[in-house]
């Protein structure tokens, strides 16, 4: 077997090919040049109409400037003028969840964080898939994935 394993990955090596395929980025991120004040609510009714429902919202950038004194240079050092972020959930998504892998409901609620920096704003969305890798609640979680990057993208052209 380490044979067969010191082939593949010298003949990748020269190559250039891979041996296994490139797995996604563990983040989903999408970018608009637009400020997120303006890009929030529509992501919000994007994902609403696509029937994950937000249960909480944080305004963590307002948060986290309760600390800029007490943390001086450390505090925002990447200059984010905001951080938002919404928890979502769709109650069918998470019986079907539970019935397939009840440990998979550490990922319910899902949650979307959106920041915005030099009047650009980014959604960013951690991948259930990633941490589904495996499980038999894989397939459904990858469907959510889907429908939640796609009501992401929905809200980013929505005018």
């Amino acid at each position: 077997m380490k044979i067969i394993a010191s082939i593949v990955l010298a003949w990748s090596l020269l190559t250039g090919v891979a041996a296994l395929p490139a797995s996604e980025p563990s983040v989903y991120k999408a970018e608009t040049a637009a400020p997120l004040e303006q890009v929030y609510p529509k992501v919000y009714a994007a994902l609403e109409a696509n029937r994950f429902f937000v249960v909480f919202e944080a305004d963590i950038g307002a948060n986290l400037s309760r600390f800029a004194e007490r943390w001086g240079d450390d505090y925002n050092r990447n200059h984010l003028t905001g951080i938002r972020s919404m928890v979502v959930c769709n109650g069918w998504y998470a019986n079907q969840v539970s019935n397939l892998d009840p440990d998979m409901l550490a990922l319910c609620p899902l949650r979307l964080t959106l920041i915005e920096q030099a009047g650009k704003t980014r959604v960013l969305f951690a991948r259930p898939s990633v941490i589904a890798a495996g499980s038999p609640a894989l397939a459904i979680l990858k469907e959510v994935e889907s429908l939640v990057i796609r009501a992401i993208d929905e809200g980013l052209k929505a005018k």
